[in-house]
């Protein structure tokens, strides 16, 4: 029997790679806090023990923070996933059943944006599919107002913005 601390690394490890996409902190959390396998603080251990290890990368753009299993991550996860209990993995594949569309789509749209030299501001927006980028696009406009307000949009639109974007260029 694997302890606790362990399971949980390897939980976190199989979530991610199950995915093949980053996941955010809440997002994570929201799967160990509804199958009340661990509390918040322990949660959040085991997240930095992961970091620390370089099994999991942590990014993090307007305030949401992202995590993705690095190849050592894989590396570990391979080795030691038989460790990972029965009621632990079906409990994992059923939240990733029913929630894998939501998952994606809150974490495969980003929109960030950092004060230029020329005091502007510059907005980075992205889509990715899976750890691919299928649209990405850069726009510079004058004040910190505009800027929120154009990551917010984009966030918002980013189907439609993609969609018209492709249907204009073919």
């Amino acid at each position: 029997m694997v302890d606790p601390q362990t399971l949980y690394k390897l939980m976190v490890l199989y979530l991610l790679k199950s995915v093949n996409y980053p996941l955010s902190n809440p997002q994570l959390w929201t799967f160990f806090d509804q199958k009340e396998y661990t509390n918040f603080f322990t949660f959040q251990e085991t997240l930095a023990a992961l970091i620390d290890a370089n099994l999991i990368s942590r990014d993090e753009i307007r305030g949401t923070v992202r995590y993705e299993i690095t190849r050592e991550g894989e590396d570990a996860l391979y080795y030691f996933k038989g460790d990972i209990t029965p009621g632990a993995l079906q409990d994992m594949d059923e939240f990733l059943k029913e929630n894998r569309f939501q998952l994606r789509n809150e974490t495969g749209i980003t929109a960030d944006y950092v004060r230029t030299d020329n005091f502007e501001y510059c907005c980075h927006m992205m889509v990715r599919e899976g750890k691919s980028v299928i649209f990405d696009l850069k726009l510079t406009v004058p004040s910190e107002d505009q800027a929120q307000l154009l990551c917010r949009h984009f966030e918002e639109n980013a189907q439609s913005i993609y969609s018209d974007v492709m249907k204009k260029l073919m």
